[in-house]
């Protein structure tokens, strides 16, 4: 895995830890472009994540295990991310990202979650 691809894949996971959630890092991690289509199938854009977040309306009561962490460069400025992520107890989530470098700084443009089987 190239650096440029590291760092990308460092910022997703950094995404998945409560105390970067609920703090002003978000805003910078997102780019101002971000749309995610969420495992429920719900369509958000940046402004409505970062709403929800920091309200609690999404909640990081238990922690977020990331495995079968993967990531590729498209482009010199594209990164593509994968992973499975789970909640305690929870229905495994295959996630699909794709991190832009603008002004020298890699932010997530698009998050993509589908619910998994339980294997």
């Amino acid at each position: 895995m190239d650096d440029e691809v590291r760092v990308a894949v460092e910022a997703e996971l950094r995404l998945l830890l409560p105390e970067v959630r609920g703090s002003a890092e978000v805003d910078v991690l997102l780019d101002p472009e971000f749309v995610e289509v969420g495992a429920s199938g719900r369509l958000w854009d940046r402004a409505a994540i970062v709403a929800a977040l920091a309200s609690g309306e999404i909640t990081d009561a238990d922690p977020i295990e990331a495995t079968e962490v993967a990531g590729v460069r498209l482009a010199d400025d594209l990164v593509h991310v994968t992973y499975v992520s789970r909640r305690t107890g929870g229905t495994p989530v295959r996630r699909s990202s794709i991190w832009r470098r603008t002004d020298g700084t890699w932010r997530l443009y698009y998050h993509q979650g589908t619910p998994t089987a339980d294997d």
